[in-house]
């Protein structure tokens, strides 16, 4: 039977009523099932953290802290959870809970130590371009320093911690011959750095400064990563991404210059050659040297880059061929002594930058070195060539913001060969083959934002000394405020003897020279201006003595020699003070003995000066679009043996200046005219002395001084961009 119409209302009345029921009901029971999370958030003072964001990790429930640092929100979660609480400047935390009973705790947050004003180790260390914390000097400074003339070596000589040899071109870094400091490319060793060159003519570095974005240039207490090098090592770090296609062309009054970039969509090309040829302008420049054919050259350089998803490889390449004929003086003969040289090297290098699995990073890589000389000194002939190889892996993991841990492994080869053909006469061979294998762990720790270490170890066998030695190292630092901080760093470091040693192994055996650093660093940056107070101590051991004028196959060798270095290095600079200024002030004290080589007793090697001072400015001119540059480089005298005097080593040269200035004219967008001139004033630099061998009738030594190739080197060049977004140049400031 059909239901009345009052019984359908009923039966709604009904169900609307349990289906409002069920609904409150359940209502109850989700209220019921909440649960309150509350505290209050810290920091390690603990004063109270205003705003950080407190959470349930998978979920939307959470609160953010108020003014005292307490929190509380509900959450429908239950049993064990994760409970994030994140800040800014601090670490982010992660505690597990139970949900029902986590009320009124307390969570204690930690300054994050990867924040851009957290400490950073600076001791022995001096960093250019744009990824470093603290730039004390830009890439682009290398084209810009007056008086560097493009040259990487000479705008690093107007930093702290370095020496002016003008007769050789080369790095002297706190005491350390030229010959203490390796060069690597992306983290791999460069075995010939330097142009040839003879003695008393000073050579350029090979590589072209606008390849390259970034410079560490540690002046002592390196990391564990790299070795063979008792002072310094200089890294250069490539581009690793162009930003647009683009085209150089330079005019210089030494040669031409041409390059170019294509950027592509996970790679890039960069190509560039020079070619140099200084007869124009020794022909009208009076020169202090007499040549036959002045200095040749034929250079280029390639860079290719790919971007994997994970990782970016490079392979870079260089070449350099350059030749020069000069009659050098001689105060042992009425004649001249006629140097005619030729030079080809060759360089590659490969590398790849990555990241795999779970925060590892992977850097490796391999280099080839190829060098050879040919060299007519009258008519004796030498020729020599030497081949070197370096191979490299290193792993990277971070185990958190305040864990890292890197170990890896080098393997160094190196083949050199000489003949000396006398006229007439025999033909002297000599050369070394030597094998160098290396391991090495370090790890980075940051106790704090304020505290952090860097210690390390790394062990290395040499088949040609026949020797396995370790050298530790430790670096520590502490940020004392907001803008300011010291670090200190300590190292062992070892070296195979000068190749113009070794290679006469086969008749001597020699053992690896060392030398132990003690550093001490304070560094200031703030808003534009950097000043750095370093004071160190660096003790050699086990150098090379030998008992002739100079060393020969014939000489007896041991490696009984010692010394030491100690000194003050100070830099300041700039660019906010005064507008559109910049300048950078450096001053380094030394004081520096050995007893090594053939010397009687300890002295004062001759390429060393006590005080150094070397001021650089550059003014940005708007209404002229100019930039104008002058760099003062000043250090005392140097020390020298005068054979007519009884002390070793007991006189000086007068002190060197050299006042250079230099002038960028912006003639449009992307052509600029560039002009320098260096040693400005003419000052009459003499470098040392050259004795004769023996005494005259009257008992004396004669002298004839050791001078630059030319009073002053004066420099014209017009330099041209052709790019797609049609403002680039090769002064980007400009």
């Amino acid at each position: 039977m059909k239901p009345t119409r009052r019984q359908q209302s009923n039966h709604l009345i009904k169900s609307r009523t349990l289906l409002i029921t069920f609904a409150v009901l359940l209502l109850s029971l989700t209220v019921f099932s909440q649960n309150t999370i509350s505290g209050k958030v810290i920091d390690e003072k603990g004063k109270p953290v205003s705003g950080a964001n407190v959470f349930i990790e998978g979920t939307y429930d959470g609160a953010s802290s108020v003014e005292n640092g307490d929190f509380s929100f509900t959450t429908t979660t239950t049993g064990n959870q994760t409970l994030v609480v994140s800040f800014l400047i601090f670490e982010t935390s992660k505690t597990q809970i139970d949900v029902a009973h986590f009320q009124n705790k307390t969570i204690k947050l930690r300054e994050s130590v990867t924040s851009l004003d957290a400490v950073v180790i600076t001791a022995g260390t001096l960093e250019a371009g744009d990824k470093a914390r603290v730039s004390v000097l830009k890439p682009l400074d290398i084209v810009t320093t007056a008086g560097s003339a493009g040259n990487i070596i000479a705008a690093l000589q107007t930093l702290p911690g370095t020496q002016t040899v003008g007769e050789d071109g080369r790095l002297f870094v706190r005491g350390g011959e030229a010959n203490e400091t390796q060069t690597f490319v992306d983290g791999i060793r460069v075995a010939q750095p330097y142009g040839a060159t003879t003695n008393n003519l000073p050579t350029r570095g090979r590589f072209s400064p606008f390849l390259f974005s970034g410079i560490s240039f540690s002046t002592g207490g390196y990391s564990a990563e790299y070795g063979e090098a008792l002072s310094s090592v200089l890294l250069l770090n490539t581009q690793d991404d162009p930003d647009q296609n683009k085209t150089e062309i330079s005019l210089m009054t030494v040669g031409l210059g041409l390059g170019n970039t294509q950027k592509w969509k996970k790679s890039s090309l960069s190509v560039n050659t020079n070619y140099i040829n200084l007869a124009p302008y020794q022909a009208a420049i009076p020169q202090n040297v007499d040549w036959n054919s002045p200095f040749q050259s034929l250079s280029g350089e390639t860079v290719y880059r790919y971007n994997f998803n994970n990782g970016i490889l490079k392979v870079y390449a260089a070449f350099d061929s350059s030749k020069f004929d000069i009659n050098q003086e001689n105060i042992n003969s009425t004649d001249k002594i006629r140097v005619d040289l030729n030079n080809n090297n060759f360089y590659f290098n490969t590398s790849y930058k990555g990241v795999f699995g779970n925060d590892w990073q992977i850097t490796s890589g391999l280099s080839y070195g190829y060098s050879n000389n040919k060299i007519n000194l009258d008519s004796d002939k030498v020729v020599n060539d030497e081949n070197s190889a370096h191979l490299k892996l290193k792993l990277k993991k971070s185990f958190s913001d305040r864990l890292k841990l890197s170990f890896g492994a080098d393997y160094f080869v190196t083949q050199f060969n000489e003949d000396f053909k006398e006229n007439p006469g025999s033909v002297f061979t000599n050369g070394y083959d030597l094998n160098i294998a290396a391991v090495y762990t370090e790890a980075d720790i940051f106790f704090s934002k304020k505290w952090a270490a860097k210690v390390g170890i790394r062990a290395s066998n040499n088949d040609l000394l026949n020797e396995t030695v370790l050298a530790p190292r430790i670096s520590f630092a502490y940020k004392m405020a907001k803008n300011s901080q010291f670090s200190f760093a300590y190292g062992d470091f070892t070296q195979t003897p000068n190749s113009e040693y070794i290679k006469y192994s086969n008749n001597h055996q020699f053992e690896s020279e060392k030398a132990s650093h003690y550093i001490l660093n304070f560094q200031y940056n703030k808003n534009g201006k950097t000043f750095r107070a370093e004071a160190y101590f660096k003790d050699y051991s086990n150098l090379v003595k030998f008992n002739t004028e100079k060393a020969t196959y014939n000489s007896v060798y041991d490696n009984t020699g010692s010394g030491y270095a100690k000194g003050l290095d100070l830099f300041w600079r700039d660019g906010k003070s005064i507008k559109n200024v910049e300048y950078w002030i450096s001053y380094s004290y030394i004081d520096s003995e050995r007893d090594y080589k053939n010397f009687p007793t300890q002295a004062t090697p001759n390429f060393i000066a006590s005080n150094s001072l070397s001021i650089v400015a550059k003014y940005w001119i708007n209404d002229w679009k100019s930039q104008v540059g002058f760099t003062n480089s000043y250090s005392s005298g140097r020390p020298y043996n005068n054979p007519n005097e009884t002390k070793f080593m007991n006189e000086k040269t007068k002190s060197y200046n050299s006042l250079s200035f230099n002038w960028a004219y912006l003639l449009s967008q992307q052509k600029i005219l560039y002009f320098s001139v260096s040693n400005v004033l003419g000052s009459h630099n003499v470098f040392g002395y050259e004795y004769a061998n023996n005494p005259d009738n009257k008992g004396f030594y004669n002298r004839k001084e050791i001078i630059p190739t030319a009073d002053r080197f004066f420099f014209v060049g017009f330099f041209w961009t052709i790019s797609n977004d049609k403002k680039d140049n090769q002064l980007r400031n400009l």
